[in-house]
């Protein structure tokens, strides 16, 4: 893999790599802020303080601008111990009548291994990263399009919606997404520049920790781990603050701008810049695989347009404390 590549192959497909057409207006635009915080008991509260945020680590991606190591303060707040779930979203659809991005394209991204028979013809490739096709009406309640349901999903991470999704489901909610400083002080659960949020070992004992690729990326998935695609989102062990799934299953939308040039002057609640072409996404998921995505690690970072959804990203929220 070339290290020098911003934005992996397995990572997520993006519109920004892909000929499509101009979508209707923003809906988070036309969502008020709710007063009323919804879903708050799933929400954890965190002190905040000082910790070291990025990595140098020989694993890293430098051009990702993972490092350099800084001591960064973040103030207190809440967040969800697990991401949105499709019975989360659902409740928000059903109370605002609310399209997503993908509805509007009339599309979105499926990971070729999914793709219904029945839609393989009319699947198009993307040809930058060739495991990912565009499907016709493939949206968050019909993830891998027609045919496709999330009867038996309610309880996973909603997928197939995009950072303006997001903050629409935010606003509904009384919350907002984190800033990137803040999901990397709560996915290290208080452990001090280790790997991931459990430490330092991947399987220790021999034990999964997390939902991610297991064989031949991106032809064989033995699912050692339990699972092809997404587990359900209060799955396997929680990190040292309750929080679960923060490497692999599903991509966080975080709020900032992408940039891999962090700025370095910013010691107190750091955020990314003012504007940009790529939203930030935080965590991995189950398509990551070291060979060709090791960003299942704490500090890894990647992004995409705020417009993409895919079928291995989802979000989730947090309140000022």
């Amino acid at each position: 893999m070339n290290k020098g590549n911003l934005q992996c192959s397995c990572c997520a497909g993006s519109r920004a790599d892909f000929d499509s057409p101009i979508k209707t207006e923003k809906q988070s635009e036309k969502i008020e802020q709710s007063e009323q915080i919804k879903y708050k008991e799933k929400m954890i509260h965190l002190p905040g303080g000082e910790f070291l945020m990025g990595t140098e680590d020989n694993e890293g991606f430098p051009a990702d601008g993972e490092g350099p190591i800084r001591k960064v303060t973040v103030a207190p707040y809440y967040i969800d111990a697990y991401t949105v779930t499709n019975q989360e979203f659902s409740a928000f659809v059903k109370d605002t009548g609310y399209v997503t991005e993908s509805e509007n394209f009339g599309w979105s991204f499926v990971f070729h291994k999914f793709i219904p028979r029945n839609l393989t013809e009319r699947a198009k490739q993307l040809p930058q990263t060739p495991w990912w096709f565009a499907v016709e009406e493939a949206y968050w309640y019909q993830p891998e399009g027609p045919g496709s349901n999330i009867d038996d999903r309610m309880d996973h991470p909603v997928i197939q919606v995009s950072w303006n999704d997001a903050v629409a489901f935010c606003k509904w909610a009384g919350k907002r997404l984190p800033t990137e400083t803040e999901w990397e002080y709560a996915a290290r659960g208080g452990h001090e520049q280790k790997l991931y949020p459990w430490g330092d070992e991947l399987t220790p004992n021999g034990e999964h920790y997390c939902n991610i690729w297991q064989g031949d990326f991106p032809r064989e998935n033995t699912a050692d781990d339990g699972y092809v695609s997404t587990a359900p989102a209060k799955s396997f062990p929680a990190n040292g603050y309750g929080l679960y799934n923060v490497s692999g299953n599903v991509w966080e939308w975080c709020a900032d701008w992408f940039t891999s040039t962090p700025d370095l002057s910013q010691f107190v609640n750091p955020v990314g810049p003012n504007t940009g072409q790529t939203k930030v996404m935080r965590g991995g998921s189950y398509l990551c695989h070291k060979s060709y995505c090791n960003r299942y690690r704490v500090a890894a970072r990647s992004s995409n347009t705020a417009d993409s959804a895919t079928g291995n990203l989802g979000f989730r929220c947090v309140i000022d404390a």
